[in-house]
């Protein structure tokens, strides 16, 4: 691997950076979403239960206590559970909206290095190909195999390199942007379920 890296040019190098910058935000993502999972069920019917019984301190408590996106809002929502429906739902959707950049924090860094990856590897392989019709031109159109492998050799493992890396990225990027989208839907849900939670207790009071 040492070698290939050696041997590709100086492109080759800005794409190892690339390939390990992207490697740092696809962890930070990773670790990001594994933090923030929870059984938004689970947490719901707690909440339910405790709103049945008239128990808002201990509501908020738990949903305070949970942790992601999704129990923000829903914490969000029980601080102001005094506010009629209509604006019960404003607050849910305004905290949904403020949960977003979080979850999208970093996407745009990934998609950028996918999209950088194969033109850096477009680079190296032209510079690999002057160096190639140079060596062609300084010995008047005999050049020896030996002397345009080096610049054959560059620009073909610049094309792979800038592959190998812009693919598993952009994998990655689809990957974390599918997440984000499904807990969106989540939030709005959650945020929903809990309005309505809130206002059948009142209505029952």
């Amino acid at each position: 691997m040492l070698q290939l890296v050696e041997q590709g040019g100086p492109f080759v190098w800005v794409l190892v950076a690339l390939a390990f910058v992207g490697m740092l935000l696809v962890l930070e993502r990773a670790f990001f979403f594994q933090k923030v999972r929870i059984n938004v069920g689970d947490l719901l019917l707690g909440l339910a239960n405790h709103i049945a019984k008239g128990e808002f301190a201990e509501a908020v408590h738990e949903a305070a206590r949970a942790p992601g996106p999704t129990a923000r809002v829903v914490h969000a929502v029980l601080s102001r559970k005094n506010l009629p429906r209509r604006d019960l739902r404003d607050v849910a959707q305004e905290a949904g909206q403020l949960e977003v950049p979080r979850m999208e924090r970093n996407l745009r860094a990934l998609y950028g290095v996918a999209l950088v990856a194969p033109l850096i590897g477009m680079l190296g392989t032209v510079s690999g190909l002057v160096k190639t019709f140079l060596a062609v031109s300084e010995e008047k159109g005999f050049a020896s195999p030996a002397d345009m492998a080096g610049g054959v050799y560059e620009s073909l493992i610049t094309t792979g390199m800038g592959l190998a890396v812009a693919v598993p990225v952009y994998l990655f990027y689809l990957f974390f942007y599918g997440r984000v989208k499904r807990m969106v839907h989540r939030i709005e849900r959650a945020g929903i379920e809990v309005v309505n939670i809130i206002c059948d207790a009142r209505d029952k009071a």
